[in-house]
């Protein structure tokens, strides 16, 4: 969340901003409610005084009838401070984080294309999609996983299952070159409330999240929630540079309403898992660890011999907690129509949060000055197992429908195509 002071001496930007990422957040009657937070807290503070300084001379019969008086009215106030806070952090973890100067301004289409890898191949035969790949194989079966568990759930089996293993092992190694090798498996599920700090919505009617009956638990969306919430209420030690790291977890996602033809297959589904990099750092060093993720996440698809375009998202389409995100999207044959033979679809994503997600998790570092300040944090996608395996298997398959593996991946399997 932002520094309500900051939103107080900056009302104007803060609306403006709003505006931009297509917010409706109404920022006055945020600020009355911080003036009528803090006229509450005073006044509550007066009457807790007061009844700490009746207390310690013997009352009469008259002033203990004022003193129960005095205490039920503190009670009332308590309530009322209670309710008054709930709203209040309601209202401000509605404002969106600042937006970067770069980031176009705009709705979800009015992305910037920042460079493109390569042409997408000309196909001289039809080609397939990647449902129909692997259900040609054997390598998928959501019908199964329908009857088990309902729609946009499947089976991965046999070799499906080994090429998900091997973009794990192969996203570690590229990760481990470029020096982080802090890897975790973190828990597939998480308080409500590191959801809520992560810039999830667990509670009312979310579209997103599958919460857990009878109890304060949510199932994860990404392992950014739990690596989040693995260093919350800490002061970390950056005195010798960010800590970036990886993070292995299932993740869970309702997805409600995604079943038109671009979203078919894996393309969105309820679970899938992910390799993601997080990081934690000074202020000042964001920016340059940002530019270095997503170099990161280049690198892994670069390896994966597959067209891609990598893009600066616009400001309507980067969530509450991102400060700048980039994109890198797959050119598919599931995302094509009668006009064209594939279009672009994302397979992985970085953000640069700036300290919006440190203030709600409490995550602070001692600077230079010895004083503890809100450290800043990064996400970014490594591998994700729904959405790789569909631009390997639409991007490098051969009109009898057999699919190559590039030679990246070769060295973690024990064949060359499927």
């Amino acid at each position: 969340m932002l520094d309500i002071k900051f939103i107080r001496e900056n009302t104007d930007l803060i609306i403006k901003n709003c505006e931009d990422r297509r917010t409706k957040v109404d920022i006055h009657g945020l600020l009355k409610l911080d003036d009528q937070r803090k006229t509450h807290q005073q006044l509550l503070d007066s009457k807790r005084s007061e009844l700490k300084s009746s207390s310690k001379s013997k009352p009469t019969p008259e002033k203990i009838a004022e003193l129960k008086q005095l205490s039920q009215s503190i009670k009332e106030l308590e309530e009322e401070e209670r309710q008054i806070l709930e709203k209040f952090h309601e209202e401000l973890s509605k404002v969106p984080n600042l937006t970067h100067k770069d980031s176009p301004i705009g709705e979800e289409a009015d992305f910037n294309v920042l460079h493109k890898n390569m042409e997408p191949k000309n196909f001289d035969f039809a080609p397939k999609d990647h449902l129909e790949l692997f259900e040609n194989k054997g390598l998928v079966d959501f019908e199964r996983g329908s009857k088990v568990a309902g729609h946009k759930t499947y089976f991965s089996k046999n070799q499906l299952v080994h090429l998900n293993n091997a973009l794990i092992q192969y996203g570690i190694s590229i990760l481990e070159k470029n020096g982080i090798t802090d890897i975790f498996e973190t828990p597939d599920f998480a308080y409500k409330s590191m959801l809520q700090n992560a810039g999830f919505n667990p509670r009312g009617d979310s579209d997103e999240i599958y919460n857990i009956q009878g109890e304060e638990l949510s199932l994860i969306a990404t392992s950014e929630i739990t690596m989040l919430g693995y260093y919350s209420n800490e002061v970390v030690d950056l005195s010798k540079g960010p800590k970036i790291f990886a993070a292995i977890s299932k993740c869970f996602r309702k997805e409600a309403g995604s079943y038109g033809r671009t979203s078919k297959g894996l393309y969105r589904v309820h679970q899938f898992s992910k390799l993601e990099i997080f990081a934690i750092c000074k202020p000042q060093d964001s920016e340059k660890i940002h530019e270095q993720i997503k170099n990161i996440e280049l690198e892994i698809v670069d390896g994966l011999e597959i067209p891609y375009q990598l893009i600066d998202i616009a400001s309507a389409d980067l969530g509450g907690p991102a400060y700048r995100k980039y994109d890198i999207e797959s050119y598919m044959v599931m995302k094509g129509d009668e006009q064209k033979q594939g279009d672009y679809g994302e397979i992985t994503s970085t953000s640069n949060c700036l300290d919006y997600q440190a203030r709600r998790a409490n995550i602070k570092y001692v600077d230079e000055n010895g004083k503890k300040q809100f450290a800043h944090t990064l996400n970014g996608t490594a591998i994700v197992t729904s959405r790789l395996p569909i631009a390997l298997a639409e991007n490098h398959q051969d009109k009898d429908g057999n699919i190559h593996i590039p030679k990246a991946l070769q060295s973690f399997l024990n064949f060359t195509q499927i």
